[in-house]
């Protein structure tokens, strides 16, 4: 990733951007990068995790079915966002941006071909030899024994076969629809007796495992054969007196950046979003994959079909789904996987007799998961809500919820039972929509107050209000958190939790609750900072502070943990701070395109990613506030990046935490992560990201990381509650 590539693909929001910020000033502009290179960095370190021999066999297996997952996102997002401006640069005969967006396509496939290569001999020459090693043997068709044939023929006679529909190329048959992300083969037929090559394809059903194990669980070791390669070798049974002259294995990629109008408020955001829904199914192919050496025929057709360019098309060596090695990667093989862990659940909500609002009203605690047991705390917050007599109203926003949600379960159970549930459910959280639609449907039947989100703005604030009439009045107890209410990422996800009683704040979230399902244009927050109301010039008014105490001679530092750094105004705030000797510590999971360490710009900023088992993804804001003692400083969280879309176009909240303790939580969370030299990448200032090697004199947390280390913190503070 060469300086070259960074100064030419400057991102479109440089003219976009906010018209205070001048973007013509060249020393600005080497400071600030391309959000696509940012986020192919990201994933490049996502890779390493699958590359990286201090990992378990089945985990590098897990992180190449990520790096690919998060690749197909790119190409859906991204890629097919870049097209759409690249057809209408050819349209108006006008480049939009900095650069043409063509140049721009053929400088990121330039960056995505190595990580492909990376990704193919990392499965061929290490982990395939690795796993057979152990037993687990992944083989080609022709590496397959006579029983191991017969086993795999069976197989597909009883399993397969049927659910295959073989889809013909003709005057008197179309050319088949492939959805998104579909694996198919692609034959050429002839008659017998024939020159004409005929086109036929058969989707790799996906709701079929990928790879078909050919051993009982009895038998010592495993085999494995792709579900593709048994096609492949079945397929006269699928066309019976053609002859097969060749196949391809191929994969689509669709564009998922559909543009539909949401400012007609007399069409409900419902209807809206279940026609983007409709028409993704036909957008426009953005990829074609290939696996080696495909047939020409098959390719050129394809190509033609989809009116793709040779730029669009990836072949390559291995396999063309790694997604699909997801059972794999979940074998239970405990000397192939990281060491299992199991949350600990908090003391005070440890045991049957713990009520989780009567330890509220004594004090707000304070949650970081998966550390701490998102069902024992979250999730019971909310079940303990739906049981309680005394509670009259439950309110909460939903962004990803998941499948088979014990949270919509409660609030339809609440709501069966008389109490006020409202349900804010943002039907457009990517990938997320047609999930989101069965719940509110769901809600609906039943009663619930269900709204759809705010026209014009995603709703991506994590937030749970519980009203509960008690002796001495009505009493409000909240939930704000960084992370969305899905069991599942739960367990995968980095994330942290307030649950308050405290009446300004559970003034705050029932004012954002109002706003959000009423129609109030100027909601009132006491200690909320919400956007897009507030966030970003409160945010700036305490960057400007830091600026200010450093110039007086006191104490001045500031931290920050998210997912991503992109907005413009930020991050020329942020070099205005390092400008003026404030040190800028930036933590950043994902994309930075802010740059570090450029003299007389961000000498004193670092960028540093965590990428490790766990997927970091809690947000925590830190300012020095003029004290030496970081625990006198302020401490925020919430759901909120530091990008243009979230600071502007979404509804977030983010909350200060104020006990001691809190932020002693918080200041270990970020101390390890600036300490950490095991799962810790840091940014060069050519952009590129060098990732950190613990010595042997370094400190335990350097060398065992920040998801181990809290790990074993959480367990250690639970051993000292106990005594």
């Amino acid at each position: 990733m060469t300086q070259e590539i960074t100064a030419r693909l400057i991102d479109q929001n440089l003219k976009n951007g906010h018209p205070e910020i001048d973007w013509t000033d060249a020393s600005w502009r080497e400071a600030y990068s391309d959000r696509d290179l940012g986020w192919l960095q990201f994933n490049s370190r996502v890779l390493h995790e699958a590359l990286d021999p201090r990992n378990p066999a089945l985990e590098r297996i897990k992180f190449l079915a990520i790096f690919t997952s998060n690749l197909d996102e790119f190409f859906m997002k991204r890629i097919g966002l870049l097209r759409t401006r690249s057809q209408a640069e050819r349209l108006k005969n006008k480049v939009i941006g900095p650069v043409p967006v063509q140049q721009r396509l053929q400088e990121m496939r330039q960056v995505i071909l190595p990580m492909l290569s990376k990704r193919a001999r990392c499965f061929r020459r290490d982990l395939k030899p690795l796993l057979a090693e152990h037993n687990i043997h992944l083989l080609d068709w022709e590496q397959l024994s006579d029983s191991q044939r017969e086993k795999a023929n069976l197989y597909f006679n009883r399993n397969v076969y049927p659910a295959l529909t073989p889809l013909a190329l003709d005057p008197g048959h179309p050319f088949p629809y492939m959805s998104n992300l579909s694996t198919s083969l692609g034959f050429v037929l002839r008659v017998p007796d024939s020159e004409e090559n005929l086109f036929a394809r058969v989707k790799v059903p996906n709701i079929l495992p990928q790879w078909i194990q050919l051993d009982s669980e009895m038998e010592e070791g495993r085999s494995y054969i792709r579900l593709a390669d048994l096609i492949h070798n079945n397929a006269e049974k699928l066309f019976p007196g053609m002859t097969i002259i060749d196949s391809s294995l191929f994969r689509i990629t669709r564009n998922s950046e559909v543009e539909i109008e949401d400012d007609d408020e007399s069409e409900s955001i419902r209807t809206i979003v279940a026609e983007e829904l409709r028409q993704r199914k036909f957008e426009p192919v953005v990829r074609l994959e290939l696996s080696e050496n495909p047939n020409p025929w098959v390719r050129s057709l394809l190509m033609h079909q989809f009116e793709l360019s040779e730029d669009d098309v990836y072949e390559f060596q291995g396999e063309l789904d790694y997604a699909g090695m997801w059972p794999l990667a979940s074998l239970d093989i405990k000397e192939l996987r990281d060491e299992p862990w199991n949350p600990i659940v908090p003391a005070d909500l440890a045991g049957e007799e713990a009520d989780i609002f009567s330890v509220i009203k004594s004090g707000d605690f304070l949650v970081h998961h998966p550390y701490e047991s998102f069902d024992a705390s979250v999730e019971q917050f909310i079940r303990a809500a739906a049981n309680d007599p005394k509670v009259i109203a439950i309110k909460m926003t939903v962004y990803r919820v998941g499948d088979d949600t014990p949270f919509v379960r409660s609030l339809i159970r609440a709501a069966e039972t008389g109490k006020q549930v409202a349900c804010l459910i943002e039907l457009k959280a990517r990938f997320d929509e047609e999930r989101n639609l069965h719940w509110a449907k769901e809600l609906e039947k039943i009663g619930a107050h269900v709204v759809y989100g705010v026209l014009g703005l995603k709703t991506h604030t994590k937030i749970a209000l519980v009203v509960r009439q008690e002796s001495d009045g009505i009493r409000c107890y909240a939930h704000i958190g960084t992370g969305n209410y899905h069991v599942k990422t739960a367990r995968l996800y980095t994330d942290l939790g307030l649950f308050t009683c405290d009446p300004m704040l559970t003034d705050d979230v029932v004012n954002l609750f109002h706003a959000l399902t009423g129609r109030s244009r100027e909601p009132s927050f006491q200690k909320l900072l919400v956007a897009p109301p507030n966030m970003r010039d409160q945010f700036l008014v305490k960057i400007r502070r830091e600026i200010e105490n450093k110039k007086a001679g006191k104490p001045a530092f500031i931290v920050i943990k998210v997912n991503q750094l992109e907005d413009p105004e930020m991050c020329q705030a942020i070099v205005a701070a390092s400008q003026a000797g404030v040190k800028v510590e930036c933590i950043v999971r994902g994309f930075s395109c802010l740059r570090a360490g450029i003299p007389g710009l961000t000498e004193n900023v670092t960028i540093r990613s965590i990428i490790g088992r766990f997927l970091e993804h809690s947000r925590i804001f830190f300012f020095a506030n003029g004290s030496e003692d970081p625990l006198e400083g302020e401490f925020y969280i919430g759901s909120a990046d530091w990008m243009q879309r979230n600071l502007s176009n979404r509804v977030e909240a983010v909350a200060p935490i104020e006990l001691r303790s809190h932020k002693e939580r918080l200041w270990e969370i970020l101390d390890v992560a600036m300490k950490d030299r095991r799962q810790a990448w840091v940014m060069t200032p050519d952009g590129d990201y060098e990732q950190l090697i613990p010595t042997e004199e370094d400190s335990d947390i350097a060398r065992l990381g920040s998801h181990r280390t809290l790990m074993l913190l959480s367990q250690q503070r639970i051993k000292e509650r106990i005594k």
